[in-house]
């Protein structure tokens, strides 16, 4: 390769427009590092390389903020980006290999005057919530150190560590040995190169013996799980000590402790009836729980992350990342977020929560159970 490329030749071989290129360096997402002698933008070797990763992640569908982050991240270099992208490319090429078989098969069952019926016209969408969410974790789901540092103490003096509901290995401690559990296959695509080894097995039935972990952690999954109470015993069974990062929906009022929830989704409340209380996640495995605030940056875009930032939710690729939105259906996320959208350009939002520019931390309801 050329010491540096013009930006018309890059241009050229990338397929892209000079004026996305002149765009990505005045944001600073891929600045040219070097200028030819007549005073040229022009991109050097590693340049180049951070272009490949931005152009990869956009032709995902990842927004430019996102991708910012993901390509910044310190923790991850150009080989975790090509294993990471590799993966990505895979789950979305078996999705369409899938999707067109189907297609296939309808096309020939209707040739001979066959009608599908409802439900196998709707197999080639039925995949499992994660498999469905999966994709955009890596943009807006990673690790909060806040949190993470949490979680680490919590842990204890635990050398070794059982990740349940694992997903793409965010908070999982790299200092420790650990042992990822993760039923889906997309989230298991999407673990990084150099991530703990993981098993495909669901929390309520561990495949290990008892006491096999000094510790087990879950992660804001246990609300995906079909028995929690039944995966928090399978943790305390196969581990000393247990941390569980979840949600405290028992407590009075805690509906409206969140602008979101109480102004424009409140299906979030259905979504949770039946699920077991905090008292009884807590007690079923002897532990305590502790309050966790959201830091006004948070890293991490579970539901509650952007309750500072509420353009966030306007953003597709945001809320197909948090299941909530996936399993409140489409009707009302639309009228949620066309809801907000109005709000937000009227002012209205930032008059009815207008002390919470003030504030650098919110008590939404997470919680860490420690056993």
């Amino acid at each position: 390769m050329e010491e540096h490329l013009t930006v018309g030749r890059v241009a050229e071989l990338a397929d892209v427009s000079v004026r996305t290129l002149h765009h990505y360096d005045e944001i600073g997402l891929v600045p040219s590092s070097a200028r030819t002698a007549a005073g040229y933008r022009a991109y050097s070797a590693a340049d180049v390389e951070r272009l490949r990763e931005v152009l990869a992640y956009r032709r995902l569908g990842f927004g430019l903020r996102e991708i910012a982050d993901l390509v910044d991240d310190p923790t991850t270099d150009a080989v975790a980006h090509l294993h990471r992208l590799r993966g990505l490319l895979r789950e979305q090429r078996d999705r369409a290999a899938a999707m067109v078989t189907a297609i296939d098969r309808e096309l020939e069952a209707r040739a001979m005057g066959i009608r599908t019926t409802p439900e196998e016209q709707l197999k080639v969408f039925g995949a499992q919530l994660y498999e469905r969410i999966g994709s955009a974790y890596p943009a807006t789901r990673r690790t909060e150190p806040r949190i993470a540092e949490k979680i680490w103490e919590a842990l204890g003096d635990a050398r070794t560590v059982l990740n349940v509901g694992a997903g793409t290995g965010s908070y999982e401690p790299t200092d420790r040995e650990v042992t990822a559990v993760e039923p889906s296959a997309v989230m298991r695509a999407q673990r990084p190169a150099g991530a703990a080894p993981c098993v495909a097995a669901g929390a309520e039935r561990l495949p290990f013996a008892d006491r096999s972990f000094d510790a087990a952690m879950a992660v804001s999954t246990v609300h995906h799980w079909p028995d929690p109470v039944a995966g928090l015993r399978e943790m305390k069974r196969v581990a000393d000590r247990v941390v569980v990062f979840t949600y405290d929906a028992g407590s009075p009022g805690w509906l409206e402790r969140f602008w979101l929830t109480r102004d424009y989704l409140p299906e979030f409340g259905d979504l949770l009836a039946g699920w077991p209380s905090l008292a009884d996640m807590t007690r079923a495995i002897g532990g305590r729980a502790e309050p966790v605030l959201i830091p006004w940056d948070c890293a991490d875009g579970f539901f509650e992350a952007h309750w500072r930032r509420p353009e966030a939710y306007l953003e597709e690729h945001v809320r197909r990342a948090v299941s909530v939105w996936t399993r409140v259906g489409r009707e009302a996320e639309e009228r949620a977020v066309n809801g907000l959208r109005e709000d937000l350009a009227s002012g209205r939002w930032a008059e009815r929560n207008r002390d919470l520019v003030a504030l650098d931390t919110a008590e939404l309801g997470l919680r860490l159970i420690v056993a």
